[in-house]
């Protein structure tokens, strides 16, 4: 019962963290939207680090992977806000389905996994034209839409790339001490940010919406999610924590058309259905074709 409630509670936030994005930006500014939000879950994790009696470990390759996981933190988190601003709350949902292709292509650059396999390379091909499609229905809204896709993915580029990163540098932290460290090292240039692009002032249009988005973010989407995440992968295979990402985006473009009145149309489903489709065969396709060959060759002998 436990294992499910974390599972339907990890598919409804990440539906949900789209939209609280747009929300949470909308009126005092992305940057204030996203460093408020990562001050927020910073507070938490290092609360739950100190109830757990925990410290951070300072050795090199602890502050190598606390950097790495601050270019997630800071600087994908902040073109996802940027992008939100301009695109309907359920395509960053989308487009983010496309992180497991770019993961693996970082992989077989950097780790040198074999990620790129038949029915990896067609699926590709397949995500691809899906973004497509995205991209042409971004033009039919006005150009700043096609800005915000450009910078969600970005955003997916930055956090798959400091994904790889982290199991490059290979430091066997703890995940709740590798999102600590990396908030911590992150804070700093949200201030900077602020500092420079802001007039340094306290948002004068802050709304109930606004901090209610904000809090969300930082206490239960950071702090709660990353939790519930990790308890998932304990205790569920891989295949089927892989199943989120293929339902999250439905929801939460549903949840954009009839919360935010977000338009869907012919293009935008054709596109996410295309990308589904291909993180469905990123997942499943070499597995059911190394499935069938065994299954052939258990016939013939």
């Amino acid at each position: 019962m436990r294992i499910a409630l974390a599972y339907i509670s990890i598919i409804l936030l990440w539906a949900t963290t789209p939209l609280a994005i747009k929300w949470s930006g909308d009126g005092p500014g992305f940057i204030f939207g996203a460093g408020s939000r990562m001050m927020i879950g910073a507070a938490c994790m290092l609360l739950l680090l100190l109830l757990r009696r925990k410290r951070l470990p300072s050795h090199r390759k602890a502050k190598m992977t606390y950097l790495a996981v601050s270019i997630q933190i800071y600087a994908a988190m902040l073109c996802v806000y940027w992008g939100a601003q301009f695109v309907p709350s359920g395509w960053v949902s989308v487009i983010f389905g496309l992180s497991p292709f770019l993961s693996a292509f970082f992989a077989a650059i950097w780790l040198k996994e074999r990620s790129l396999s038949f029915g990896k390379v067609c699926s590709y091909f397949l995500g691809i034209s899906g973004l497509s499609m995205m991209f042409s229905s971004a033009l039919q809204l006005n150009v700043q839409a096609v800005y915000g896709i450009l910078g969600i993915l970005t955003a997916v580029s930055l956090q798959t790339a400091s994904a790889v990163w982290v199991k490059r540098i290979h430091a066997k932290l703890p995940a709740a001490t590798q999102v600590t460290g990396g908030l911590v090292f992150a804070l700093p240039a949200y201030i900077l940010t602020w500092l420079l692009f802001t007039d340094d002032s306290w948002p004068q249009n802050l709304t109930t919406l606004n901090i209610a988005s904000i809090v969300y973010l930082g206490v239960i989407a950071t702090t709660i999610g990353f939790v519930l995440y990790y308890y998932l992968l304990i205790h569920l295979s891989a295949t089927t924590v892989g199943f989120i990402p293929l339902i999250s985006p439905v929801l939460a473009l549903y949840l954009g058309h009839t919360i935010n009145h977000e338009a869907i149309t012919l293009k935008i489903i054709t596109g996410t259905s295309l990308i589904l489709f291909a993180l469905i065969m990123h997942e499943f396709f070499d597995r059911f074709l190394g499935h069938l060959v065994s299954r052939i060759k258990s016939s013939l002998n």
